[in-house]
């Protein structure tokens, strides 16, 4: 992957529709330490702005629970600490998600869109996990 650590996250709308993108890209990690850099990115026709997080191991295993909760079409909310951004996804309709990003302890902005992810979503979500987990175990 060269210097591209990935995403955790990347939820995109299929081309030729909305163009909607919902990412959580990982920076860096931070050396000698259970600490990932990462930011999320929301992209819209209209809008687009990153929120800065840091991730550890410890949230790296509740985005596991999130996933399996998502595997039964459950809402979920993650890094729901208060210290940093929260992610919010919930299932609309059949093939339908709603996300929703709150910055609650910086700039207090809360944007929420509905995607249309592809088929087998979550699998390659928990791929990506996997991967950034070999990332902070480095």
């Amino acid at each position: 992957m060269d210097d591209d650590l990935g995403d955790l996250i990347h939820l995109a709308d299929p081309p030729g529709t909305s163009g909607h993108v919902v990412s959580l890209r990982v920076l860096e990690r931070v050396p000698g330490s259970d600490f990932l850099d990462c930011e999320f990115v929301v992209e819209t026709g209209t809008i687009n702005g990153s929120f800065p997080v840091g991730i550890t191991s410890d949230d790296l295993d509740a985005w596991e629970e999130a996933l399996d909760k998502l595997a039964d079409s459950r809402l979920v909310s993650w890094l729901n600490s208060g210290r940093s951004v929260q992610l919010g996804i919930k299932p609309l309709r059949p093939g339908v998600i709603g996300v929703s990003i709150h910055d609650g302890p910086s700039s207090q902005v809360t944007v929420s869109l509905p995607l249309l992810p592809p088929a087998g979503w979550i699998e390659d979500h928990r791929a990506r996990l996997e991967n950034v987990r070999r990332v902070l175990a480095g």
